[in-house]
């Protein structure tokens, strides 16, 4: 079922509780974290939130909680997010899904109760938006990332696993680029806002109390994928079957990660590392150029006598950093293994994503 919690003003910061409380325990929850008794909604066992539950990673990581026997609570506003992507969980009581804003402070206060544990994957699912509508990524990342963990202070809330991403390590020097690489210095709005939340949190941890997971993403690739290189080449072989027209050289290289990976990496990491923060690369420990994502999409496609046509130039649009290879050295020695490399993870989304878009 899904609850729709529209319609309230957007805020850019949460409100003060209600004056009929006590000061004493306004004041109690101003200064820390302090658990709240909470209970959910079924004998008193507590939810897992996913915020941008309906979109990409968001709805694997929905799957892979409720495979671990989770209940969980997905929060998204349905901007790039779809409900198909959980129809399959329709009827069960394990999922209950609202329809809200993060920037709508009210839903998301509401949103809180019960909650367990946070996993924060709302945000700008495109990079390449932030060159277009330069303000997207500061509201649907950086601020949304802050009322987040102002309703978690709210609601006692103490514990959070943040989706951040390799974009906020720019061009690095170092390559396997290493947890403690610095300084780092994004090139797109995108990295900016994630490493702004990484800022938040970390603060929040600080002062507050709470526990956080944060993971830096490689380019994660996927079934219900809704943007990226390979949707994009396979929606212009749909256009034009005989040719396919590549942003920049095609000599970027970068790590991929499947979608099924990345959230197995992330449940396990909650699950497994107890720090205070806890700050992990996720990737594979390899990379594929995007000339050879060109060459395997039209092998996946069927498609004959596929003329790939390069525009020119070392990256793909403002922003796009020409290579990453992310160290995740840390990432194995917890014990994880991904099931698939770069490219193969990237053949097996050219699969999916040609049966899901149509060629």
């Amino acid at each position: 079922m899904i609850y729709n919690r529209s319609d309230s003003t957007a805020r850019l910061s949460g409100e003060s509780e209600n004056s009929a409380e006590s000061a004493s325990k306004r004041l109690m929850q101003e200064m820390s974290f302090r658990r709240m008794a909470q209970s959910g909604s079924q004998g008193g066992a507590t939810m897992e939130l996913v915020t941008g539950g309906a979109g990409f990673i968001g709805s694997h990581l929905v799957d892979a909680l409720v495979a671990q026997g989770k209940s969980v609570r997905v929060l998204d506003n349905f901007s790039s997010g779809r409900e198909e992507f959980l129809a399959h969980h329709n009827g069960r009581s394990e999922v209950e899904i609202v329809k809200a804003d993060l920037l709508d402070f009210d839903s998301l206060k509401a949103a809180m109760e019960g909650i367990d544990t946070v996993h924060h994957l709302a945000a700008n699912p495109d990079i390449r938006l932030g060159t277009e509508v330069t303000d997207t990524d500061l509201r649907q990342g950086t601020v949304a990332t802050y009322n987040v963990l102002e309703a978690m202070r709210h609601a006692g809330v103490e514990r959070i696993s943040f989706s951040s991403s390799s974009a906020i390590y720019g061009e690095a020097s170092v390559m396997p680029t290493p947890e403690t690489y610095g300084p780092v210095k994004p090139i797109s709005l995108y990295g900016a806002s994630k490493l702004a939340s990484e800022a938040l949190i970390t603060a929040w941890c600080g002062t507050f109390g709470a526990k956080a997971w944060i993971h830096r993403f490689a380019n994660i690739v996927g079934p219900r994928g809704t943007h990226g290189v390979i949707f994009d080449f396979i929606h212009k072989l749909k256009r034009d079957p005989s040719r396919l027209e590549v942003l920049g050289n095609g000599l970027q290289e970068k790590s991929y990660m499947s979608a099924e990976d990345c959230v197995r990496a992330m449940v396990h990491l909650v699950d497994q590392v107890d720090e205070n923060i806890n700050l992990y690369n996720l990737g594979t420990g390899d990379t594929c150029s995007v000339r050879r994502i060109a060459e395997i999409v039209v092998e996946e496609s069927g498609f004959d006598n596929v003329s790939i046509e390069y525009t020119g130039g070392d990256r793909g649009w403002a922003g796009d950093v020409p290579k990453t290879s992310l160290e995740v050295g840390y990432l194995f020695s917890t014990g994880f293994v991904p099931n698939m490399q770069s490219e193969d993870a990237i053949r097996h989304t050219a699969r999916a994503l040609i049966q899901e878009i149509g060629l």
